[in-house]
């Protein structure tokens, strides 16, 4: 990947150094993807974090993003995204729940395009520059109720979602192309798995990769 913008390193806590011992740690805790690990590595966490907290951006925690929401904790960023490479190059991916924008920082270097929803304006514009400021420019934002999806670019042959529904929204399986992967934490919170669903000539597939806890997804815009 490109060197990051001397502005966008970061100095001490927020370090090349200290994104280094991430990745290490991703590595100890069973993340192999190097293509993921690489793209980790090269994503300053920090930006995606109000500055009070950009000191423990490269903790492997979830942490507040304001609005009620958080940023993955990074081992589950890395997982799912793993989770969806299984299956080959990623040319058209769907997110659910932009958040911060970290996640699709992270899907950007590794897909052709991203189309990402948010439910939370305030979000969805902070998002906007962050991701802009890394010039990544294959990523396309929609403030809408993630659970509908973005039909109007269906199909996906990658469907990844940030927060947690009791169940898979259909609306997302129908959006789902022939051979596409899902991965989605599903749901009450306290006893939610991470799942990861495939499109089959069959039908859907589902295996279960993780224990997790996410903040729940919420119908609606705001």
């Amino acid at each position: 990947m490109k060197r990051l913008p001397e502005h966008l390193q970061g100095i001490g806590m927020t370090s090349q150094r200290t994104r280094d011992r991430l990745v290490q740690r991703l590595q100890e805790e069973g993340i192999h993807n190097l293509q993921v690990l690489d793209v980790m590595r090269h994503t300053p966490r920090h930006i995606f974090v109000d500055e009070a907290l950009a000191s423990r951006a490269y903790e492997d925690t979830a942490l507040p993003i304001g609005h009620g929401q958080t940023i993955s904790q990074p081992y589950v960023v890395a997982r799912m995204t793993a989770a969806l490479l299984e299956s080959g190059p990623l040319d058209r991916v769907l997110e659910v729940g932009t958040g911060s924008g970290y996640q699709a920082a992270i899907i950007a270097p590794l897909a052709g395009e991203v189309y990402s929803v948010e439910r939370i304006r305030p979000l969805l514009e902070q998002a906007r520059r962050r991701l802009a400021e890394l010039q990544l420019r294959n990523v396309r934002l929609k403030h809408s109720d993630g659970s509908w999806g973005w039909p109007e670019f269906a199909p996906y042959d990658a469907i990844i979602a940030t927060a947690a529904p009791e169940q898979v929204p259909e609306a997302l399986l129908q959006q789902l192309a022939p051979g596409g992967r899902l991965v989605m934490p599903v749901g009450p919170q306290g006893v939610q798995e991470l799942v990861l669903l495939t499109r089959t000539a069959e039908g859907i597939e589902r295996q279960v990769l993780d224990r997790v806890s996410f903040v729940p997804m919420l119908g609606g815009t705001r």
